[in-house]
């Protein structure tokens, strides 16, 4: 989730429900430390307890010393990144790469526990069911890491040959789970309330991780926590209070970003909070022309005003049809329509 997982949405993520949030990857090459994209991602001021970091590399002693820096600047989790599926990072053999040479991932988590132990900070691992269909051995890797220290596994169900493509798969979650004592996280195409209860129940594991169900309905923590507790779904948002939590998290954005990158990396974030919504495509495509985070901030408040007051709480969003067949927007009123 780089990109998206950074400190202001994080931030969102836990006021609307969600008990634990990881930041996004940071390199275990020292070189690169001082670069803005990665003191940005080390940078967690005003974040509340835990602070997870995920740390990705190839080398044990780079990965060490990777901890030892996040632990110095606020980390107390550290997150070793065996699952990403990313092209640039799997062609340096980091990420799920590591998945296909398993002495060198044990050792990096040898390495990585041994540097955070001294600090009282539990190391935890993030990975795929395996490299591919014909090699999954997640169960293999996670027996191993446990036994080296690891204080949790999450798992996606999907190998990196997957991508992000067809279905995920829990059975291999489930078994993980059997095999270890330690806690054990189900990852992967959890979009919903019931998928939550139905993977929890399949997989028997401890706790769920959500992560691009979550891009523009940051809410869902909450949903999913009321449905587990209480078996019925709560009532959707009143629009206006989507438009105050996604303003207050342009805010913080632009904060950290500055005006200029945070208002273009705000636009992805306002993309998901629209999309399926009445007049959300053109909307969308109307903001990416705005040039300024004042200007982008007054035409998502007038959006959701006008939606406000047709809709008082945030209607169900539905599938967006191509450009070329897309219906005139009669649910929007024309205030919205003009708003940028």
């Amino acid at each position: 989730m780089a990109g998206v997982t950074d400190r202001p949405f994080r931030m969102l993520c836990k006021r609307l429900g969600a008990g634990y949030a990881v930041s996004e990857m940071v390199t275990s090459r020292r070189e690169l430390w001082d670069s803005l994209k990665t003191s940005r991602r080390a940078n967690h001021e005003g974040e509340s307890a835990p602070i997870a970091v995920q740390i990705a590399g190839t080398d044990p002693a780079e990965m060490a010393e990777a901890a030892r820096y996040n632990i110095a600047r606020g980390a107390q989790v550290i997150d070793i990144n065996m699952g990403c599926p990313a092209k640039k990072v799997c062609k340096v053999w980091a990420g799920s790469a590591l998945m296909q040479d398993e002495d060198l991932a044990l050792r990096i988590v040898e390495a990585t526990v041994e540097a955070a132990r001294p600090h009282g900070v539990p190391v935890t691992l993030k990975m795929r069911t395996g490299w591919s269909a014909s090699g999954r051995n997640a169960l293999t890797i996670a027996r191993k890491a446990e036994a080296a220290g690891i204080a949790m596994v999450t798992v996606h169900g999907r190998t990196r040959e997957q991508g992000y493509g067809g279905e995920a798969e829990h059975d291999t979650v489930a078994a993980i789970k059997r095999a270890l004592s330690i806690p054990v996280v189900a990852n992967g195409d959890i979009d919903s309330p019931e998928r939550a209860r139905e993977v929890l129940a399949r997989t028997g594991c401890d706790a769920i991780m959500i992560g691009r169900a979550a891009q523009g309905r940051p809410w869902i923590f909450g949903d999913i926590a009321h449905f587990l507790a209480t078996g019925c779904h709560r009532p959707a948002p009143a629009t206006r209070q989507v438009a105050d939590w996604l303003l207050e998290h342009l805010v913080d954005h632009c904060s950290l970003y500055g005006e200029t990158a945070g208002l273009r990396s705000a636009r992805k974030h306002i993309g998901w909070a629209v999309k399926g919504l009445p007049g959300g495509a053109d909307f969308r495509d109307r903001m990416n022309r705005i040039d300024t985070a004042a200007a982008q901030q007054a035409a998502v408040r007038d959006y959701f005003e006008a939606l406000a007051q047709r809709h008082p709480r945030l209607p169900a969003p539905e599938p967006e049809r191509p450009p070329e067949t897309a219906a005139p927007h009669d649910d929007l009123p024309a205030a919205a329509c003009a708003a940028a």
